[in-house]
């Protein structure tokens, strides 16, 4: 998406240390939400819309805050977002590198700074995931955020939408996750998972020496997870590579996957499909779960 900017003369003005421009970052708000429909972030798209785009219950849920906030925010009366909240706007909206910028100036922030994690997926990839209608899809950063994903990736795995936006992170989810998952490994193969999930935290770290979500997130696995702290003192160097994953399905069952990693090298992202050989019952299933799509299918990973 691309935010027009010849109907706001403000934006060549307003984002330094002067302030916020309420107007200008409300009226980008509203516009970025109607270009957004739910198949675009793996949302059913439910009953009849009276209005075009995505609801502002879907954008809060989206970027895990109240919709209150949301609908200050677009009436041009809400504080002043963090930078937390700014990022998590821009990925719930899939706004492109320029437009976030455009949307931190306009909040009176700093956008993000050259040698942070990308958290922002470019348009081209994201094009890639709606185009794979059949297979469930997602982009993870590189820290392992699960930055976008398909309609299928929501009926296979569950709705990450429903977890708040520091929780979806699969890593974290690994050592910490409060209840079961639905990716079912065996103890060996929970090691080794481990393993890489550490690995791609001590590469990110490498690559990122300066980024604060990194290292609130190796503080807080460090702190509350025994087992993290292990590994991460024997300093696996793994990182994530192809697999084949048991999928427990609440209503299909266990559902025996290949699991592949497509780089996207210039953003230092990874797209995830999940796919089954022909003629499989894995397969058979997911064609069951792209026909039934996610309506029924609402509890997370």
């Amino acid at each position: 998406m691309s935010w027009d900017r010849r109907y706001h003369p403000a934006a060549g003005r307003v984002g330094n240390d002067r302030g916020m421009d309420r107007t200008e970052l409300a009226a980008l708000l509203r516009q970025a939400r109607t270009r957004i429909q739910p198949r675009d972030v793996g949302l059913p798209a439910g009953a009849r819309r009276q209005v075009p785009g995505l609801r502002r219950e879907e954008v809060a849920q989206l970027a895990g805050v109240s919709v209150d906030y949301v609908v200050r925010l677009e009436q041009g009366r809400g504080p002043r977002p963090s930078t937390a909240v700014l990022a998590a706007l821009s990925r719930a909206l899939r706004l492109n590198d320029d437009d976030r910028d455009l949307l931190f100036q306009l909040a009176g922030a700093a956008p993000p700074q050259a040698g942070r994690i990308a958290q922002v997926v470019r348009p081209s990839v994201l094009r890639l995931l709606d185009r794979m209608a059949d297979l469930p899809a997602l982009v993870m950063s590189a820290k392992g955020d699960v930055l976008a994903w398909n309609s299928m990736a929501t009926a296979l795995l569950g709705d990450f939408s429903a977890l708040p936006p520091a929780h979806r992170n699969i890593i974290r989810e690994c050592f910490l996750g409060a209840e079961p998952g639905r990716v079912r490994l065996r103890p060996e193969e929970f090691r080794m998972v481990a393993a890489y999930g550490v690995g791609t935290l001590r590469s990110a770290k490498a690559r990122y020496p300066a980024d604060p979500d990194l290292d609130r997130l190796i503080a807080e696995l460090r702190s509350r997870s025994g087992e993290f702290e292990q590994l991460w003192h024997e300093r696996p160097s793994a990182q994530w590579r192809s697999a084949t994953k048991t999928i427990a399905h609440p209503e299909l069952g266990p559902m025996l996957l290949d699991c592949d990693t497509l780089l996207v090298p210039d953003a230092d992202q990874t797209v995830v499909v999940y796919s089954a050989a022909p003629g499989t019952p894995a397969a058979s299933a997911l064609e069951l779960l792209r026909i039934t799509g996610s309506q029924q299918f609402t509890d997370h990973t």
